[in-house]
């Protein structure tokens, strides 16, 4: 009977306890991109609106129950994922629009100067280093190694330390991120080629597309997928970058891949404005969405559902099996509308929006429940404004009338 009571005791414990903390080690937390965690037990789903106070234009990160974004102008914030509030900030005083990863509590992040190393548990930089040019790439971290890319042309890597392991010039600019999988390195460059690399900087083999490629490449089913400003996807063998399909997305593709290769599901969305389903087999179209402006964010994944922004000022939640629209939020109330170029990232029920607006939305992706945006009181104030201006105008463009009505009366 002890043994017994023992037994559901600890299954208690465990089932009260809050899920250990996972590492953000890449873009959109994994190689599919599905930008998605589990939250933990005790964790508590709420509607708000932070204001960053700068435009955002890299995607957030999560580690434990706070979330991490970096503003255009360099500024790490970190903040509670329940409240909204701010825990920390760090002024890098270096412009990004490099998305960080965490590993092991140290935050990645490039900007102008090169790759910052933050500890986030002392909140201060530990180490820099400096480039030639920009990083615009998102790091990659895989045994502890940080791989990413240049505007200077080369892709790096550096131990946990900051020490150069890895410096190969593949040419052209690094803006997409590499992934690392099966003991390679995937990454684009704006010189029209995408690159399949070992681990020691040796070419494996190299696949030319029509235009530059900042789109970062997705895996699954032993295939990676990415897009190319020459308006396709395509989708490459990983062991020797046989092209096994390619889709014809009729405007530049700078968005990255989603993989659902459950359901064999790749979503990409592309600057004519359309979010589109491809079969990850070979490359049908199964449906496309479209918001009418460009789509450069990548779309998170959970459950049935994809959540992805568009430049029209819009996040949308779309069934993943149909494409049709389940919600559509406008925090700018048309007024005020900026791009969601970011891409949105889910912890448990709690999809957050980073937007060029300089806010960070909190929604409830389950109850498809949206926070009021400050921007409709704007709006509201400026109809007001205007119904008060028409108000005036209108009572003195009476006003002469009556004074004319009351001389011809004295006559």
């Amino acid at each position: 009977m002890k043994k017994q009571l023992a037994i559901v005791f600890m299954i208690f414990i465990l089932a009260i306890s809050p899920i250990a903390a996972n590492d953000w080690n890449t873009f959109q937390e994994n190689i599919e991109h599905t930008g998605y965690l589990d939250d933990a037990s005790d964790f508590v789903t709420n509607l708000w609106t932070a204001d960053l106070g700068d435009t955002i234009k890299s995607s957030p990160a999560i580690f434990e129950k706070n979330i991490f974004i970096v503003t255009y102008e360099g500024i790490l914030k970190s903040i509670d994922m329940e409240k909204g509030d701010v825990n920390w900030e760090i002024d890098f005083e270096a412009k990004t629009n490099s998305s960080p990863v965490i590993s092991n509590g140290t935050l990645y992040v490039g900007c102008e100067e090169g790759l910052k190393a933050v500890n986030i548990d002392d909140e201060k930089v530990k180490w820099t280093f400096k480039t030639s040019d920009s990083v615009e790439s998102t790091p990659f971290v895989t045994d502890d190694t940080i791989y990413f890319g240049c505007d200077d042309g080369h892709l790096y890597g550096l131990d946990i330390d900051g020490n150069k392991t890895l410096d190969v010039d593949i040419g052209g600019k690094i803006i997409s991120s590499p992934i690392v999988t099966n003991d390679s390195i995937f990454v684009g460059s704006t010189n029209t080629k995408f690159y399949s690399l070992s681990l020691d900087g040796n070419e494996n083999w190299v696949f030319t597309t029509g235009d530059e490629v900042l789109s970062t490449p997705g895996y699954g089913n032993d295939s990676v997928v990415f897009g190319s400003n020459d308006g396709t996807a395509y989708c490459l063998n990983i062991e020797n970058g046989q092209l096994i399909w390619k889709a014809d997305l009729d405007d530049k593709v700078r968005a990255s891949p989603t993989i659902d290769e459950y359901d064999n599901n790749v979503y990409l969305g592309s600057d004519g404005g359309n979010m589109t389903c491809l079969d990850l087999r070979d490359g049908t179209n199964k449906w496309s969405f479209s918001t009418g402006s460009p789509v450069q964010s990548t779309p998170a994944l959970k459950g049935n559902s994809i959540a992805f922004g568009s430049d029209n000022g819009n996040a949308y939640i779309l069934n993943k099996y149909t494409g049709l629209e389940t919600l559509s939020y406008n925090p700018g109330t048309m007024l005020f509308n900026s791009p969601f170029s970011a891409s949105p990232v889910i912890y448990g029920n709690s999809l957050f929006f980073a937007g060029e607006d300089g806010y960070l939305y909190s929604l409830d992706i389950e109850k498809q429940d949206t926070p009021i945006s400050i921007f409709l009181y704007y709006g509201l104030a400026i109809l007001i404004i205007i119904f008060v201006i028409l108000f005036v105008i209108i009572k003195k463009a009476k006003s002469p009338k009556k004074d004319k009505f009351k001389k011809n009366n004295k006559k």
